[in-house]
């Protein structure tokens, strides 16, 4: 996976937030505790493990795609991979307008815990607000 097709992809599939550049990519690859999960063509999760907390840094499935499982398939993939490398608890950032992730994540466990005002710029200017969600790991 290169992070200008991780970009290419990406911005196939989000509008809000605001699809990463290939440089954000680079960035985030490069960074201590980051994983890549999936494939740079049908979908992909992104994700970093630090002591004993996880983050979901994004998760991207093509729009054609869409619909078969692979999305589930990609978060189950982070919970693993984080649980391995020592994570108790996973967390995430998703648009509060963003019903099936929202849905997805509440269907895997996740909860709401906080909502970030304004956390997300639209290509319109305008602003949606995050949803964070967390839950636990459970050691394997």
């Amino acid at each position: 996976m290169t992070p200008q097709r991780l970009a290419a992809l990406h911005e196939r599939c989000f509008v809000t937030p605001r699809p990463w550049s290939a440089a954000e990519f680079a960035g985030m690859l490069a960074g201590a505790h980051v994983f890549a999960l999936g494939d740079d063509e049908t979908g992909f999760a992104l994700g970093r493990a630090i002591a004993s907390e996880a983050e979901l840094l994004t998760l991207a499935v093509a729009p054609e795609a869409r619909g078969r499982g692979l999305g589930r398939g990609l978060l189950r993939q982070f919970l693993a991979t984080a649980r391995r490398q020592g994570a108790h608890a996973a967390f995430l950032d998703v648009a509060a307008d963003n019903q099936p992730a929202r849905a997805l994540y509440t269907s895997e466990g996740f909860r709401a815990v906080g909502r970030r005002k304004g956390y997300f710029r639209r290509p319109d200017g305008t602003a949606a607000d995050a949803i964070v969600m967390t839950r636990p790991i459970a050691a394997g």
